[in-house]
């Protein structure tokens, strides 16, 4: 075990330590921190990691990140203060903004130069529409931006067919424009009934153009969509829904500069009180508000005398609500989204100065993917068929969608469900693990400082009675109200002495040895020790080897034209061979050679006294022009030539002299151009005409690719060189 740590055991990639000390006992605490743009893997710039017996406690970690983005005019879909590497941010533009490319959202990617772009939106306008013919508009402007108003009338006292003004919204104009007609418009029957709820006044039996009828539904039901229809050439706009809703509301909201004219709680669902102004003051909306489904409906307004708005605009994706009536400053409408649609940025407009605010949009249901896994839990299936059923294809999961976790045992659960909402899941749990009794016991063994309760994560290390070693590793774990499989503490004594080639044992010899005792070896006659000459008992085992090498000599080495005298056998290192040359020979170099750690040292020679040579030395891959002989006398020439595609390198010719013969010329190898190596390569001899499958040092082998692959390598590679027997072949893939 350690009993201190190196800071050069770490290296901190995009960090580094804030303290000049190298070295730190255990328990002892460092502080590194990350490069500007990087960040620890909690999101801080700096961490801690501490000395333990096992080493530093954790890796340091510095990532790279980004700071979250502040856009224009756009809202960051997420909470986060700081993002890693590669993590992708969506943003949304505000309402009546898009960005560059018209898109009302998008997204951007942390990278290692930052964000991948800034987000951006820019105002949205609306072109002005095509007038036809007699309908005049104003102001005459060639663009509007939102919430903009454009105000018709007809000409040539045609009737006007439609709203008399239209809104730009971040979708485009709406209502639909008026058209002018000329002559009679038709007059509309008795309006239509609206299930759930009833006309508010009395009924005609004749309604004339642009008359107006108001609607409202019955106790505990919610009207969606306008509350007016209008009549129009004969045909009425179109009608509200009333929705089965129940239940009650609470204190009755304050009016600014307004009364209630009397109440008498509790308020039920379909319950209304009546408001008045003060005085000064006039009362815009309704008079009365209604309990609908637990929430008041809109409270009117006293102001002086504000602007009307035009007809609402029909929202994209929501119910149809087309209407030509003009509606009162404070008033509100609410929007009901198609099927496998949901509203966003509330569930209202309000008609205020003359223009409708706070437009929501309906946008379509996002389904959620495969739910993430948690540590020591696990996910059950949709609680319901009908859950199920919203499953609309596999591994998908539709807005809305519950899901439960269980955990293994020993855990306990934070919170049982998730939720899907527009693709993504809420804050997943956590399997919490459960605290421990004492840990087991053990034979020849204990843990040190036993308590009666362990944490989770909590580990306990045993130590050993004396002469007895930790099998398996010495700590366990609390993992969940039962331990990790705890060590074994065993006899560490080690008993039979092993043995090795050309060593005897000089001491200590006993039966048995404790755990680090050691004994000395020795090397037999001729033979010489390589590494340490002991072995160690180390719980229950020898460790080390003790190597004995044979350094003696046999064989001195054969000296032409020479005897060895007394040779032996065998010779121990320092020991020498004598030689005698045979007359009329004569003695060149050293008369012994040595042994010296297994080998000879280098012999003599016996010359000829006269300058003789005797047959001239071989060469690999060449011989001689000539037979050889047995003696050549000085001044003797002898020629060399070289076998098929082999190169001769230096003198062709060498000479006797002083009873020696001069350096002989080598013969390079050839190159061979191997077929299995073309293969691999993807390539194939330039000219096919005649396979050049040997070449000479320096000669020029050219290559092409096979039909069907291209160069990898540069053209120059093509044309390869034969050095020295070996060539460097181009590739093509």
């Amino acid at each position: 075990l350690l009993e201190t740590c190196a800071k050069s055991d770490i290296e901190i990639e995009n960090g580094f330590f804030s303290e000049n000390i190298f070295t730190y006992p255990l328990n002892k605490q460092t502080q590194y921190k990350c490069k500007p743009g990087y960040v620890t893997a909690d999101g801080a710039t700096s961490g801690l990691i501490t000395c333990l017996q096992s080493g530093w406690s954790a890796r340091p970690v510095c990532i790279k990140s980004c700071d979250a983005p502040v856009p224009e005019n756009a809202r960051i879909k997420s909470d986060g203060t700081w993002f890693k590497l590669n993590d992708t941010v969506d943003y949304e533009c505000q309402q009546g903004f898009e960005s560059r490319n018209g898109d009302t959202a998008g997204s951007i990617v942390c990278g290692e130069d930052g964000w991948s772009d800034k987000p951006a939106c820019y105002e949205r306008e609306c072109i002005t529409p095509g007038i036809k013919s007699y309908l005049d508009a104003e102001p005459k402007h060639n663009k509007f931006k939102v919430g903009g108003v454009l105000k018709f009338h007809c000409r040539e006292r045609r009737v006007m067919l439609g709203a008399d003004s239209v809104q730009c919204y971040h979708f485009g104009w709406s209502p639909n424009l008026p058209t002018c007609k000329a002559g009679q418009v038709k007059s509309c029957a008795p309006p239509p009934q609206l299930l759930n709820g009833e006309v508010k006044e009395t009924q005609k039996g004749e309604y004339q153009h642009s008359e107006v009828v108001e609607y409202v539904c019955n106790p505990r039901f919610l009207m969606k969509g306008s509350h007016k229809i209008q009549c129009v050439d004969g045909e009425w706009t179109t009608l509200p829904v009333c929705i089965e809703e129940e239940r009650t509301c609470g204190d009755i909201p304050d009016l600014d500069h307004g009364y209630v004219r009397h109440s008498a709680p509790p308020y039920h669902h379909g319950d209304s009180v009546e408001f008045g102004c003060n005085a000064s003051f006039s009362l815009v909306g309704p008079r009365s508000i209604t309990c609908i489904s637990g929430k008041w409906t809109q409270l009117p307004q006293c102001f002086e005398v504000l602007n009307s708005c035009p007809p609402p605009p029909q929202i994209p994706n929501a119910q149809d609500m087309t209407t030509t009536v003009n509606y009162k400053d404070g008033e509100k409408i609410s929007i009901l989204c198609q099927e496998n649609y949901i509203i966003q940025d509330g569930e209202e407009i309000v008609c205020k100065d003359g223009r409708w605010q706070s437009v929501p949009r309906c946008v379509e249901k996002i389904p959620c993917s495969e739910p993430p896994e948690i540590d020591h839990g696990t996910i059950q299936s949709p609680g319901s068929a009908e859950e199920r059923r919203e499953m609309f294809e596999p591994k998908k999961y539709a807005h809305g969608t519950r899901l439960s976790y269980t955990c293994e045992d020993g855990f306990e659960i934070s919170e049982k469900e998730i939720i899907c909402h527009m693709g993504k899941w809420s804050s997943l749990p956590q399997c919490v693990g459960r605290p421990c009794a004492p840990p087991p016991e053990i034979q020849n063994g204990a843990v040190a400082q036993e308590k009666d309760s362990y944490l989770y994560g909590e580990e306990v290390t045993y130590n050993c009675d004396e002469g007895f070693g930790i099998d398996g590793p010495a700590s366990i774990r609390c993992l969940g109200e039962k331990w990790s499989h705890p060590p074994e503490c065993i006899n560490t004594d080690c008993f039979d002495l092993p043995t090795f080639n050309d060593a005897v044992v000089i001491g200590p010899k006993k039966p048995s040895y404790r755990s680090g005792e050691q004994v000395t070896f020795k090397c037999l006659q001729y033979f010489q020790l390589e590494g340490p000459n002991t072995i160690r008992c180390i719980k229950s085992r020898w460790i080390g080897k003790p190597a004995c090498r044979d350094v003696s000599c046999v064989n001195p080495p054969s000296v032409e034209n020479a005897v060895i005298l007394d040779k032996r056998s065998r010779y121990q290192p320092g020991e020498r061979a004598r030689y005698e040359c045979i007359k009329p020979y004569a003695l060149y170099g050293d008369v012994e050679v040595m042994c010296f750690n297994g080998s000879w040292t280098k012999p003599p020679q016996c010359k000829d006294s006269k300058g003789k040579c005797g047959p001239p030395p071989p060469i690999d891959n060449g011989d001689t022009t000539s037979f050889p002989l047995p003696v050549y006398p000085p001044g003797s020439v002898v020629q060399y030539q070289c076998q098929s595609y082999y190169e001769l390198e230096g003198s062709s010719s060498i000479k006797c002299e002083n009873g020696q013969w001069s350096e002989p010329p080598k013969c390079l190898d050839a190159c061979v151009v191997s077929e299995e190596m073309m293969r691999k390569h993807n390539i194939e001899l330039k000219w096919t005409s005649g396979k050049k499958l040997y070449s000479r040092t320096d000669d020029t082998i050219e290559f092409r690719c096979r039909q069907g692959y291209y160069r990898r390598t540069p053209l120059h590679t093509f044309r390869a060189t034969c050095q020295q027997g070996k060539v460097a072949y181009p590739t093509c893939g």
